[in-house]
């Protein structure tokens, strides 16, 4: 099972993209399923075939699917939706506002996402295309398992077994349908244990790749590099960035001069990702729209290749921790991040890592929970967390017992 998620700010042709991907998997006689969890419902308008929460057929080996996240948040969060809901109607709240109250903020990704572990998981498709949100809504897509992971784990625990304790008394009181009932936890407890298999699923690079899609323009370009960043930090692999709508030079002034600031950011593109290929698609002449035109743009895209083997070389796992002397070394790859922007700080058996606005909690290996932070760095795209043993936790020799012979002569 191949996944591979497509991303990039919003105009820039990643469903395009997306699309043409998905069909020459299809051409290669690799089952494949595009979908779209972008609110703005224009992978079926490119194919040009009208799609449900279903998978619709497109082409021999292709079909397609417009996540449904309304129709899923209605199966899947309905008990605790009706908990919450009636607990604010009792507080005076109008029905109306209460069922607005009740939407957890961030549920429509966390449904795209389990709809995806549910399709990786069928068995019935070989490779999965993800045509994502723009950007910023893709980032907070791929960092949400492991941080409502990390919340859950840490604060649902204490709010259960609080809620044990006071229900009792709740209940003599006459105010038993404030505490939650046991059908809420259990919700819970299985949208985290969902979760950890979608990171699972998603973090692993030898399953899932991201591919970004920008057009050469300085302000494009910026946004890019910044993503590229973030993606490194929550761990995941870009094994292509895809340069669209590269005007082609012409005798005209207008086109010159186009053609010739799209080199120089082609260029930076280039020199900014690194070992990542960058591919360029042309303007074209008409909108890609179709099984023919698309399969167009993957031929320029993809050459004669089968669209999952990029070149890409393995960048290696995102964290690395390594001997460094008396203590460890802990790496952790953060390509283009600029020096001042990137913070590390320890809390407990966990290491905050903040780049821009992002951020990540990254629990620390059982090698490092029992040592000091000595230091730390930022060069060369990476991280740098030095760690040396915390003499109070150091585990402590047993005194050697003394012979018979000493013993009896003290």
């Amino acid at each position: 099972m191949r996944i591979v998620l497509v991303t990039g700010k919003g105009g820039v042709g990643k469903t395009t993209t997306s699309a043409a991907t998905a069909l020459r998997l299809a051409d290669r006689g690799v089952r494949t399923l595009v979908l779209s969890t972008d609110s703005a419902h224009s992978l079926g308008d490119t194919l040009g075939v009208a799609l449900t929460d279903a998978p619709t057929d497109v082409a021999p080996n292709l079909q397609a699917v417009q996540v449904d996240t309304q129709r899923r948040f209605e199966a899947a969060w309905l008990g605790v939706q009706e908990w919450l809901g009636g607990l604010l109607a009792g507080g005076g709240v109008a029905p109306i506002i209460a069922e607005e109250l009740t939407v957890l903020p961030g549920i429509e990704e966390v449904l795209a996402l389990l709809a995806v572990r549910d399709h990786a998981a069928s068995g019935a498709w070989d490779a999965l295309v993800l045509d994502c949100a723009p950007t910023a809504e893709t980032l907070r897509l791929l960092a949400l398992p492991e941080a409502l992971r990390w919340y859950l784990d840490r604060v649902f625990p204490v709010q259960r077994r609080l809620a044990r304790s006071i229900r009792p008394l709740a209940m003599l009181l006459g105010r038993g349908e404030a505490i939650p009932p046991d059908e809420v936890f259990d919700a819970l407890v299985t949208l985290a244990d969902d979760l950890g298999e979608v990171r699972l699923l998603l973090g692993d690079p030898s399953v899932t790749t991201v591919r970004l899609v920008l057009t050469p323009e300085a302000v494009v370009t910026a946004e890019a590099r910044r993503t590229f960043t973030a993606l490194a930090l929550y761990g995941y692999e870009v094994d292509l960035v895809v340069a669209n709508r590269v005007i082609p030079a012409g005798d005209d002034p207008w086109r010159q001069a186009w053609a010739a600031t799209q080199a120089e950011q082609l260029q930076t593109v280039r020199e900014s990702f690194g070992a990542v290929p960058v591919r360029a698609v042309p303007y074209w002449a008409g909108e890609p729209v179709g099984p023919d035109a698309l399969r167009e743009v993957a031929d320029t895209l993809y050459g004669d290749g089968p669209a999952l083997d990029t070149g890409a070389p393995a960048s290696g796992p995102p964290l690395v921790v390594e001997p460094d002397g008396d203590g460890h070394l802990l790496r952790m790859r953060l390509p283009l991040a600029e020096r001042g922007e990137v913070h590390a700080v320890r809390a407990g058996d966990e290491l905050v890592v903040t780049v821009g606005g992002h951020r990540r909690i990254v629990a620390l290996p059982l090698t490092l929970r029992a040592s000091l932070v000595a230091g730390g760095s930022y060069r060369d795209g990476e991280l740098r967390v030095r760690f040396r043993p915390d003499p109070e936790r150091a585990p402590r020799r047993p005194r050697p017992r003394p012979r018979r012979s000493e013993a009896a002569d003290g």
